[in-house]
């Protein structure tokens, strides 16, 4: 057992500690309070109802009004949700509405939250994977980790990807809209797919993921939308999947968490037409650890430990890429894999688009 000598302790620098420590962990047992919210519509309640008491909000959405109001009173201590101390009520301001009770805004934080949740009922799953050098796998993780991933990414492919981040890329959107073959490599649910094959009616899409259950999702969700005649999913891995050639190939936050992304890079320019684009989405993150040491950093580490990294060990990977790989290393992938173009061609704040050619 590790014992420390107390005369060793700086008690300023302890006090700093244990003061980041009281905001951490009451941040993830709030976390935990923002999935029950999302999950019950209380956000959504208060944003259509306006300011209300405990009473009257469990009133409207038939919850229990003690254990209500002191749900609600932790989201206010957090400043997740605005109390009018005089009036005794609580609201959401239209910013705190916009990230917590409006699913299509490009930062809704419900999805997160049931991310969150999946990483933390799998933590014992996730240590052993550690321990044993094992990792895990991403099918093998709490089943909410599929639909909230697939929760917190729509939103901003919605917002981003037909508006800016294909018109970034040399000549696509013209392929797209004349009509042109795509395929959306690591899929998921499909979110990324429908949104292109909303948006381009005279294209045909190919979405493919490892994960049965997921494709089973998309090719649902796509019937849902009605543009299964131009859609279709297929269960294959990044290094299997066939169909092409293609004008256009995606991978959408996916290839840090490839046990092969060289493998997965060089079988994707295969399966490309020889003037094809790929178009590559990864988190946004500098070239070293150093310039990752901030609150999203911090976050995207976590959750690489837990999913990419762990996924990419699991599948054999020697040197994992993670969600914080950087520019350098990803480029050094395509360049491994035969590639003969990589620019980065726009971001946001949390992703980087690349367009990489054969």
């Amino acid at each position: 057992m590790t014992t420390i000598d107390p005369t060793t302790v700086d008690q300023d620098k302890l006090d700093q500690l244990m003061g980041l420590a009281v905001g951490d962990f009451g941040a993830m047992a709030s976390g935990v309070m923002v999935y029950v919210g999302d999950r019950l519509g209380i956000y959504g309640a208060l944003a259509d109802s306006g300011p209300q008491t405990a009473e009257q909000l469990a009133e409207r959405t038939g919850l229990h009004p003690r254990l209500l109001r002191e749900w609600l009173s932790n989201q206010a201590a957090g400043a997740y949700v605005t109390y009018d101390p005089a009036a005794e009520t609580f609201a959401l301001t239209p910013e705190q509405a916009f990230a917590l009770a409006d699913s299509t805004s490009p930062v809704y934080l419900g999805g997160l939250a049931e991310v969150l949740m999946a990483l933390a009922a799998g933590a014992d799953k996730v240590a052993d994977g550690l321990r044993t050098g094992k990792g895990l796998h991403w099918h093998e993780h709490d089943d909410r980790l599929f639909s909230g991933t697939e929760r917190f990414f729509r939103p901003g492919y919605a917002a981003n990807l037909v508006p800016s981040w294909i018109p970034a890329l040399d000549g696509v959107e013209e392929k797209l809209r004349r009509g042109a073959r795509v395929a959306d490599v690591g899929c998921g649910h499909g979110a990324s797919t429908l949104v292109m094959a909303r948006a381009f009616p005279a294209s045909v899409f190919a979405g493919s993921d490892y994960h049965a259950p997921s494709v089973e999702a998309a090719r649902k969700a796509a019937a849902e939308a009605g543009v299964a005649e131009r859609v279709s999913f297929e269960t294959a891995r990044s290094t299997e999947f066939g169909g092409g050639p293609y004008d256009l190939a995606c991978l959408f936050d996916c290839l840090h968490d490839m046990g092969d992304p060289v493998g997965a890079a060089r079988h994707i320019r295969g399966q490309l037409a020889p003037d094809g684009t790929l178009l590559l989405v990864e988190p946004n993150a500098g070239d070293s650890l150093s310039d990752n040491l901030n609150p999203v950093g911090r976050l995207f580490y976590a959750a690489s430990t837990a999913v990419c990294v762990g996924n990419a060990v699991a599948q054999g990977a020697a040197d994992a890429l993670g969600a914080q790989a950087g520019e350098a290393r990803t480029r050094a992938v395509f360049e491994q894999a035969g590639w003969s173009s990589f620019r980065r061609a726009t971001e946001t704040p949390f992703n980087v688009v690349y367009e990489v050619r054969p």
